[in-house]
């Protein structure tokens, strides 16, 4: 069964200068860090509410996440569903013609994990992983509460998604210019690529923060470039290491699952 969105996975360049805004700045704190030579990274997970964040730093030149950066510079890179069984899963979905990368679960930091290829999920890197401890999140002071996404066929992922990931659909535009979809408190927010020429793949996160003001203070402090709107305040990827970022405070029409 497909619990929760796991986490969402950033590529970057050092993890040393992304935990100077992931960790310091933000104040996300860590939940694990390993090498994963088989996928040629060094990996760390940070707490962040519901879900967490894992930076990726590469440790080889000639794996896939190492082709990514190199073509596409620090960014989001992949999302991260919990299952009871990656094994089970991988089964059901070999039997779907869904497109694998991994036949098999293959240890990642999270745990067994497998990865399922972008070109069955509409253009997104989908992982799934099996937590083989089940540490509780440590306390942070955000929490994701959407994750966005770009793909050419709103309706069509709507409903594949649904299927191979247990996601609730709730908003969606009646063009299907997007939906919203929904997991454990957590959306995804999926919009057409065509409307917008963006590019299929992840494309922004939004954090939910208790005290905005404190995070207003914190930036100033830091020198971290935002803007402030009614949605929150909003962070190019300049600073954020490539994951443009909009930090609120809870709203009515997040939906829930």
């Amino acid at each position: 069964m497909i619990k929760r969105i796991h986490h969402v996975g950033v590529v970057v360049q050092s993890l040393q200068s992304a935990f100077t805004f992931w960790r310091d700045v933000l104040g996300l704190p860590l939940m694990r860090e390993a090498e994963l030579p088989d996928q040629g990274v060094r990996a760390a997970l940070l707490a962040c509410g519901p879900c967490e964040i894992e930076l990726l730093e590469l440790t080889a030149s000639d794996t896939g996440v190492a082709r990514f950066l190199a073509s596409r510079g620090e960014r989001l890179h992949h999302l991260c569903f919990e299952s009871d069984d990656v094994g089970r899963e991988l089964h059901r979905f070999l039997s779907t013609g869904v497109e694998l990368i991994d036949a098999r679960p293959r240890k990642g930091l999270a745990g067994p994990i497998a990865f399922v290829h972008p070109r069955s999920c509409f253009g997104i890197l989908v992982e799934m992983a099996t937590p083989i401890d089940h540490a509780p999140l440590l306390a942070a002071p955000l929490a994701v509460t959407t994750v966005h996404g770009m793909i050419e066929d709103v309706r069509a992922a709507t409903s594949l998604y649904g299927d191979l990931f247990n996601l609730k659909l709730g908003l969606y535009h009646p063009d299907w210019s997007f939906a919203q979809l929904a997991i454990a408190g957590v959306t995804l927010h999926l919009s057409s690529a065509t409307r917008t020429s963006g590019k299929p793949g992840l494309s922004g996160l939004r954090l939910m923060a208790a005290d905005l003001g404190a995070f207003a203070a914190r930036f100033d402090e830091r020198g971290v470039a935002y803007r402030r709107g009614a949605f929150g305040l909003a962070l190019g990827s300049a600073a954020t290491h490539g994951v443009p970022l909009i930090i609120g405070q809870p709203q009515t029409q997040e939906v829930r699952a």
